[in-house]
């Protein structure tokens, strides 16, 4: 088994009893990339009937390719930060001080102690200061495995943002455009839709320990 099949695996052992209102506590947070070239167009694949979910009938899809932006996002059951939208690679500098100090921090606040932010171990996330901007805002991490969709809500958020983005007429034509409409649609996205996913947490975790941490229907 591969670390991050094990990774998965062992989160979801670790958090498969967790309640509604502990998963309530949790904000989830990533960075996705948005370009002007669409990647909303179906791949069909051939494949003995049962067997969707197996590894060889997967496709890991990126959003990479072509003029874009990069986003971040944070949800959490019953509201989202706004959509951070920017130009350059995310780095420690920008996480903390953008980030951690006009998002996540506001939200800490709002919740108290019981808040949980989680986010992967990209580069910029291990920082230094992004470490010491944490314990000195007494934000606890929840550690989760990176490159691991089927237990991260957020990334069918991306894919309604994707195929919002997709589906607007005129499509944007350039990267301001690409902005505005990427603000737009976040906002649009209905919050219902949002706690929905968050709520499925549970019925994630268990598929994940069936599926021995392999992709799962989620």
């Amino acid at each position: 088994m591969c670390s991050t099949y094990r990774n998965s695996l062992s989160r979801s052992r670790e958090h498969a009893l967790w309640t509604p209102q502990q998963w309530s506590c949790v904000m989830f947070s990533e960075e996705s990339r948005f370009s002007l070239q669409s990647d909303s167009r179906r791949t069909f694949i051939w494949r003995v009937p049962g067997t969707r979910y197996h590894q060889e009938n997967t496709i890991e899809r990126h959003r990479y390719g072509g003029a874009g932006r990069l986003v971040w996002g944070g949800i959490i059951l019953g509201s989202r930060t706004d959509l951070h939208v920017q130009s350059v690679t995310m780095t420690g500098h920008i996480y903390r001080d953008v980030i951690l100090e006009q998002h996540v921090r506001l939200f800490r606040g709002a919740m108290g102690a019981e808040f949980l932010f989680m986010y992967d171990n990209a580069r910029p996330h291990r920082a230094n200061i992004v470490d010491e901007c944490l314990q000195s805002e007494d934000i606890t991490r929840m550690d989760w495995p990176a490159y691991s969709p089927d237990l991260n809500p957020i990334e069918h958020v991306w894919d309604m943002l994707g195929r919002r983005i997709a589906a607007r007429q005129p499509p944007p034509t350039c990267l301001p455009k690409l902005r505005r409409a990427l603000l737009d649609e976040w906002c649009n996205i209905p919050q219902d839709q949002i706690d929905n996913l968050i709520l499925s947490m549970p019925r994630r975790c268990k598929a994940c320990i069936a599926s021995s941490g392999r992709h799962t229907p989620y």
